[in-house]
């Protein structure tokens, strides 16, 4: 791994709790223009950890209310259904 890499999976990391704390959606982008500024590359390999970040949590998101649902609903098979 680069130091690039490194350097941008760290921001990005650190960025995305910023977020959370703040509740600053689009924080992200704000930290990504300061980076377009000095180095296209570390803003590249940065946007991409946030990308991947957030993509992360939505399907993390998606995936634990899937499964909720599922049980919701076969707990209600259970009891609807005479012993």
């Amino acid at each position: 791994m680069s130091i690039t890499d490194v350097l941008a999976a760290k921001l990005a990391e650190d960025t995305l709790k910023a977020m959370d704390e703040l509740g600053e959606e689009r924080l992200y982008t704000e930290v990504g223009d300061i980076l377009a500024a000095s180095s296209q590359s570390l803003e590249e390999a940065y946007m991409t950890e946030v990308r991947v970040r957030l993509s992360e949590r939505l399907a993390r998101k998606f995936l634990v209310n899937k499964v909720k649902a599922a049980r919701v609903a076969k707990a209600q098979n259970k009891q609807a259904k005479p012993s």
